[in-house]
């Protein structure tokens, strides 16, 4: 097919010369599409979502951008739109789009926002019209993270040289960082950075949430790196659950790594309690695991790294604390407490940190090839926590320590564990409604704190990227 537009084509240009941008499903990713294109200038924006939700979605769109024309289903969207995003679940994604895909408009480019696009592809291979142009996008990150420097997959599957620069054109205003890669590449890419940190995080919460207690409020887990954890966990339980769900289960390789997770943090957590019986045998056997691990992730920690640490100071996480030190409490015998220059921090067995880093060893996963081509904000602050810890001699003796010596928090690791072990469960069935319940059950209980932690969790970040931003700025200088 002929090019329908310029390549220089703009926001600025006629409203006639413009490309008709079309999104079905108005989430909160689909929102945030339209109105990032919106605000940027683009003139004809048509969006629908489910028929049901039509009222809904056209009173939304006359508060925020009411220029947007809303449709009631996506045959009026697909028909009419030169550039056209199917932002559904990746659950749904096949049923949506062979829906809808034969309205698709002659010689329109096609693209899809899913978190897992081996579905997305084989829908689109199977019901858009032969002379449609397919180039996939999947922006990250989430709604509220701003979009400058953050990665954006751009995946032209089948599309002509036009058809692509009408997308980088559209996409512009984002500022976002594109990122090439094929359907394939991208799914290894998003479970090699996404699968491990959010089941970390969704054990995290599922344990607080059994013990029925907010662990910052019982002061003992309060700043540094703890911060990162609470903060974290809460931002994804506050989240939709089918953010995770379609990676999870939909991404076998997101299901061989989930797996993993939950066998290493139940093995390390074994050999905890193994050690713990004054075993030195035992205890140097568990070491050795650990520095196992350091070794194949990190590398000799002896030797200087060439990048900044991705995690800022404790001194400056502590200022995104829901907590607060405790800084009157007596430290006793069953208490390793960490020094710092402000205030005694309680060391902990950090099971999660632990078992990720075994995880990415027996997968023989480099989370640093990643870092900077596709890290979501919630992927680069957990590698960093990570990375704190293991580079810290101090810190990680004074970790296994506590692991084997304390038991304040033994009970804390085992609800741990047997969330890891849920959780994989849960995916290995493939089960979206026993996520989906898993899920809520744990959002419920974190609710009304969602709040304040959203915004102590978005300063949080934004202060991380910032200082990431700075560093690579001062490194191509």
């Amino acid at each position: 097919l002929p090019p329908m537009f310029s390549s220089t084509i703009g926001p600025n240009d006629r409203i006639e010369d413009q490309p008709t941008i079309g999104i079905i499903g108005l989430g909160a990713m689909g929102k945030m599409y339209a109105m990032l294109f919106a605000k940027a200038g683009w003139k004809k924006i048509h969006v629908c979502d489910r028929p049901e939700n039509y009222d809904i979605i056209r009173e939304w769109c006359s508060l925020n951008i009411p220029n947007v024309q809303v449709s009631k289903d996506g045959h009026a969207v697909a028909r009419s739109s030169d550039f056209m995003i199917y932002s559904v679940e990746a659950e749904f994604i096949g049923r949506v789009v062979k829906e809808y895909g034969p309205s698709t408009k002659m010689g329109a480019v096609v693209s899809g926002q899913t978190s897992v696009k081996a579905p997305e592809k084989e829908a689109f291979e199977k019901f858009l019209p032969q002379d449609a142009h397919i180039i996939s996008i999947h922006s990250l990150h989430g709604p509220t993270v701003s979009t400058v420097g953050q990665p954006l997959i751009i995946i032209n599957y089948r599309g002509s040289a036009d058809a692509l620069s009408l997308v980088e054109n559209l996409l512009r205003s984002f500022r976002s960082r594109y990122v090439y890669l094929s359907y394939e590449e991208h799914d290894l890419v998003t479970a090699n950075t996404q699968a491990v940190t959010h089941a970390a995080f969704l054990s995290m919460g599922t344990a607080w949430a059994s013990e029925g207690s907010y662990p910052w409020e019982q002061g003992r887990y309060v700043g540094g790196i703890e911060t990162v954890k609470v903060n974290l966990a809460l931002r994804i339980y506050s989240n939709a659950w089918h953010v995770y769900a379609g990676l999870a289960i939909l991404n076998p390789k997101a299901r061989e790594q989930i797996n993993q997770y939950a066998q290493s943090a139940t093995e390390l957590y074994k050999m905890m309690l193994e050690a713990g019986e004054y075993n030195s045998e035992r205890e140097s056997k568990l070491r050795q695991r650990i520095e196992w691990a350091q070794g194949v992730v990190f590398g000799d920690p002896s030797k200087t790294r060439n990048r900044k640490p991705i995690l800022l100071s404790e001194d400056i996480l502590d200022k995104f604390s829901l907590g607060r030190l405790n800084t009157a409490s007596p430290v006793t015998p069953d208490s390793c407490a960490m020094e710092t220059e402000s205030s005694p921090r309680k060391a902990n067995s950090h099971l999660s940190l632990l078992a990720m880093v075994d995880c990415w060893a027996h997968l023989d996963i480099n989370p640093f090839h990643h870092l900077d081509l596709a890290a979501t904000p919630l992927f680069r602050l957990f590698l960093g926590v990570a990375e704190h810890l293991f580079l810290n001699p101090a810190l990680m003796d004074m970790t296994i320590q506590s692991a084997i010596y304390d038991t304040w928090h033994r009970a804390n690791d085992l609800e741990f564990v047997v969330a890891a072990r849920g959780w994989s469960q849960c995916v290995k069935f493939m089960s979206f409604e026993v996520y989906r319940k898993r899920f809520d059950e744990t959002r419920i209980f974190f609710e009304p704190r969602f709040d304040e932690a959203g915004l102590l969790g978005s300063e949080m970040i934004k202060a991380v990227m910032a200082s990431d931003m700075d560093a690579k700025s001062t490194k191509s200088l």
